[in-house]
């Protein structure tokens, strides 16, 4: 199941990414965790590299730029910039706890190649 995301955003666009409960129940633990949590969000970005062309970048942020798209799924803030947004429109995030590929996994309808470690796309 996703939850859809809440209309808090800068700009008014719409979600780029959707995320599952599992990841979202997985972020709160993360973020809980962590000092200063009321001002984290997690920050999913695209960047040039990986053996596919682009790689997926996540990690906890405090800052807002002026053309980032925020959004916030039961409690968990988002924050993806406008170029990687273009890139990711229309994936959702997962989070998988098994013994064997536990993690995050993005799920990207825009990529037309993956790596087969699964952590590139072009």
């Amino acid at each position: 199941m996703t939850i859809t995301a809440t209309n808090v955003s800068i700009g008014k666009k719409p979600a780029p990414i959707e995320l599952t409960d599992a990841a979202i129940t997985k972020l709160a633990e993360l973020i809980g965790a962590e000092q200063d949590a009321d001002k984290l969000a997690l920050r999913v970005a695209v960047r040039p590299g990986g053996c596919s062309g682009y790689s997926y970048d996540m990690y906890f942020d405090s800052e807002i730029e002026e053309d980032d798209i925020v959004r916030t799924f039961s409690g968990i803030k988002v924050i993806v910039d406008a170029e990687s947004a273009i890139l990711i429109e229309g994936s959702k995030l997962d989070y998988s706890g098994g013994l064997q590929g536990s993690g995050f996994h993005i799920t990207n309808p825009n990529a037309t190649k993956t790596c087969g470690c699964g952590s590139s796309f072009s």
